[in-house]
């Protein structure tokens, strides 16, 4: 299994596939131990597709915390150097997009384009679901909540009519969620105050390179607004609504 030493930190990482360098950041709790993940995209056939399990998470130490979004972005920009790779393509979704802005704000020389899915800024542009208010409530409630947010349209009715569906959405969520690792747990929890503190709303506009923006349109985690004030913010970005939710 390969692992870099980043700042510090044994991070398990995956590199994959065969054309540019591609690096993904991945979602809130975000383990390469979950399938489907990135490499069950058609990305890998199209790029050298690097991911990795953020500081906390997966198969990647669990420091001390408190965690900031500075820090993973750091963690990011060390992993590529613990890879040789001095720049590339960088697909930032959900927490990894936020992870992504200020791996492009602070490095912007790594990055030749940049995808942002499913994410925020924070402050004026609007932050994601506090999913930290989550964190007390068992790790069922928890799961059928993020499953409810996940897609705006699974309402009180849609939940009656689609019991079966729901309960398998749930299960299978449930089978992704960090469950008797209280290691996991901590980073978790770490993530999601880093997460609570995001805000790279006022810095969005010194990005030069290439941004694509795209979320779901029934997102209620990161809703369509907040893509749209991403673009608002980011010069010359690219703004797509129309995609489907992948990363929670």
């Amino acid at each position: 299994m390969p692992f870099a030493i980043a700042r510090g930190l044994k991070l398990y990482y995956e590199e994959r596939g065969s054309g540019p360098g591609l690096l993904f950041v991945g979602g809130t709790g975000g383990d390469l131990r979950q399938k489907p993940n990135i490499f069950d995209s058609p990305l890998a056939a199209t790029f050298t597709v690097l991911a990795y399990d953020q500081r906390g998470l997966g198969r990647t130490d669990v420091p001390d915390g408190p965690y900031t979004m500075a820090g993973y972005a750091e963690d990011a920009n060390a992993l590529l150097d613990a890879v040789g790779w001095e720049s590339c393509h960088i697909v930032g979704a959900s927490f990894g997009g936020m992870v992504a802005q200020e791996l492009a704000i602070r490095f912007p020389g790594r990055v030749q384009r940049l995808v942002l899915a499913c994410t925020s800024s924070g402050d004026a542009g609007g932050a994601s679901y506090p999913l930290h208010e989550l964190a007390g409530l068992d790790v069922r409630e928890r799961v059928k909540q993020v499953v409810l947010l996940s897609d705006t349209r699974r309402d009180t009715e849609w939940m009656s009519t689609h019991s079966s569906e729901f309960e398998a959405l749930i299960q299978q969520a449930l089978a992704r969620a960090t469950v008797g690792e209280p290691d996991r747990e901590s980073g978790w929890r770490w993530q999601l105050e880093a997460r609570r503190r995001h805000d790279t709303h006022d810095l969005l506009q010194s990005l030069s390179m290439p941004v694509y923006i795209c979320g779901g349109k029934f997102d209620g985690i990161a809703p369509v607004d907040n893509s749209k004030a991403l673009a608002r913010q980011i010069p010359g970005a690219c703004l797509d609504s129309s995609r489907a939710v992948i990363y929670s």
